[in-house]
């Protein structure tokens, strides 16, 4: 699925992220090094995968969204 990077903390790797329909979702560093990336700015269209559903949810990995 698709989002936007909300908040983004280098030291931690930590952040959230916001789904099409506005709702944060947080990640952890797991998530983020699974990706394979080095940094994020808040605004940048990534492509997320997750677990879970409701208040259980879980980001499993961030990505640049590519075209």
């Amino acid at each position: 699925m698709q989002a936007t990077a909300y908040t983004y903390d280098p030291e931690s790797r930590s952040g959230q992220v916001l789904l099409d329909d506005g709702t944060p979702v947080p990640f952890d560093a797991p998530a983020f090094d699974a990706g394979g990336l080095r940094l994020l700015r808040p605004g940048q269209r990534v492509r997320v995968e997750a677990e879970g559903e409701g208040e259980d949810r879980r980001i499993t990995l961030v990505t640049l969204y590519t075209f």
